[in-house]
């Protein structure tokens, strides 16, 4: 058996590598086909080497995407190919049986899973963290529209509420707001800085302008103006929850992601889009064992010389569709409001019916 496994994952491997080779490339060329109209823009700064490398670090996020498609055109392949030159009849001569062949690719798949998550969740973060501050570095900083993102804490029985205007190549916040509001709703203070850089236990404000409000001993409202070159601020909001908040969610790290929404429930905040994400990433990566499953019916077909391509084919697009259903689950339960997990997990529940039905009947009933 020794001898039959190392055939079957050294054929999987050399066909789901080229594959996601193919895939790469072909992402690879659009992105940086999209890239060459800001080429030589601001003065000459963003460059082709600058756009390359924007482009190479995009990369580990692609790669992230397609795993699961790769393993299940790839695995496609190879079971089709064993199948139509007969050397997979020969292994099942051999003691390979349905659920024999079943575990090999289900070990196979296991490896991919790992893969998909070491990629996921520690190479592509990082690249595409760098790869927006590079371009920031060269086209400007990273904001969102016009209003930047909101974050929000709680600080005793006070709420508070901060507006970051952009996001520095360097880690630099701009345009910072910053509303305190007491139990009952009332503003207690209005802060507005120019900058802010990440401190011990805080943030330090520059070019700082602050409003508190407050009221005489006569009663009459009071406004007291102050003014500050720098100003040292007290929070728990950490480079990683502003990162959430200006960078796209599914490119962010696990744990990243269940320590912000751990901030949101504290701070009585709507976590829903967060939390599918969250749960996408645990459940995403299991999806190679799904293709693998799938893709096991596929060897005990018969296939005339030439019919290969159109199984080729149909694997395309199952992975498609797969990746499809998965974003759009993603969006229809955020607006739905179903439960997170379940959102998540519906395609890969889905396929895993499907790929165990045809392997039901076209493996174990025929």
């Amino acid at each position: 058996m020794k001898t039959i496994r190392r055939l079957i994952y050294r054929e999987v491997l050399g066909s789901v590598s080229f594959v996601a080779a193919g895939f790469l490339a072909l992402f690879f060329f659009f992105d940086f086909v999209d890239e060459l109209p800001d080429v030589g823009r601001r003065g000459g700064a963003y460059g082709l080497t600058q756009a390359l490398t924007y482009v190479l670090l995009l990369v580990p996020s692609h790669l992230y995407e397609l795993i699961p498609i790769a393993v299940l055109i790839g695995t496609i392949f190879v079971m089709a190919r064993l199948a139509q030159s007969s050397e997979y009849t020969i292994l099942r001569t051999s003691g390979l049986g349905p659920w024999r062949a079943m575990r090999t690719l289900l070990l196979l798949g296991a490896v991919f899973t790992v893969v998909t998550f070491a990629v996921g969740d520690y190479l592509a973060p990082v690249a595409d963290r760098t790869a927006q501050l590079l371009k920031a570095r060269f086209q400007g900083n990273i904001s969102i529209g016009q209003t930047g993102a909101w974050l929000k804490e709680r600080r005793g029985d006070h709420t508070i509420t901060v507006n970051v205007g952009a996001l520095r190549a360097d880690g630099t916040l701009e345009s910072i707001r910053i509303f305190e509001a007491d139990r009952s709703g009332a503003l207690v203070s209005a802060t507005q800085a120019e900058q802010a850089r990440f401190a011990p236990e805080g943030w330090t404000l520059a070019s700082v302008q602050q409003r508190v409000f407050g009221t005489s001993a006569q009663g009459v409202p009071v406004v007291r103006n102050q003014q500050h070159a720098s100003l040292h601020w007290p929070t728990d909001l950490s480079p990683e929850m502003v990162t959430v908040a200006l960078l796209k969610p599914e490119r962010m790290r696990t744990l990243d992601l269940f320590q912000y929404i751990r901030h949101l429930e504290a701070n009585a905040q709507n976590t829903q889009r967060y939390e599918i994400e969250f749960w996408r990433k645990v459940f995403y990566p299991l999806s190679c064992l799904v293709m693998v499953v799938m893709a096991l019916p596929f060897a005990y077909l018969h296939f005339r010389s030439g019919s290969i391509t159109g199984f080729v084919f149909a694997g395309v697009l199952i992975g498609i569709s797969f990746f499809l259903l998965n974003n759009v689950f993603g969006y229809i339960g955020n607006l739905r409001n179903w439960w997170p997990w379940l959102t998540a997990a519906a395609p890969g529940l889905i396929y895993s019916l499907l790929s165990l039905a045809a392997f039901g009947w076209l493996v174990l009933r025929r």
